[in-house]
């Protein structure tokens, strides 16, 4: 592992409706739990040396507030931000201001899914955008981080 990565705090943030994973649409967003969503995330994050916070908000001001918090403290950031993807400009206005990698992820395929979800203003200004593999998005994307940190 990484010097460059040892004990490096990573924000995996998670916008609206992330909380209800596991009993909301399981056939499109699968059946772990968000808890479960967590574990998985912090599990990974410590083998690869990350300190990895996980939130989740339904409130897009606050999920502005975090996207600051990561860019004055240069913090890599795994960003799923649910519905606000399609029409944020606030958020995509403040995750263009990062200061360290910000990988988008999706569990499900947006393009498979309604026209509305095929537009991320997010895509634009982040480092990455991993998409389609149901919680392993998560997965892929902490490795994708810990590559371009070591990079």
């Amino acid at each position: 592992m990484s010097e460059r990565r040892r004990g490096r705090r990573v924000l995996v943030l998670n916008g609206p409706n992330l909380g209800r994973l596991g009993s909301r649409e399981p056939d499109i967003y699968g059946a772990t739990s968000y808890k479960g969503l967590v574990e998985s995330c912090r599990e990974l994050g410590e083998e690869l040396g990350f300190d990895v916070e996980v939130r989740e908000t339904n409130d897009e001001g606050e999920m502005i507030r975090w996207l600051h918090e990561a860019a004055d403290g240069s913090l890599p950031v795994v960003l799923n931000p649910g519905a606000f993807t399609h029409y944020s400009y606030g958020m995509r206005d403040a995750a263009a201001q990062r200061t360290a990698p910000l990988v988008e992820v999706h569990i499900s395929n947006p393009y498979t899914r309604e026209e509305f979800r095929h537009t991320s203003v997010v895509a634009a200004v982040a480092t990455g955008t991993i998409a389609g593999f149901g919680i392993g998005s998560y997965r892929l994307a902490l490795r994708a981080l810990a590559e371009e940190l070591d990079a």
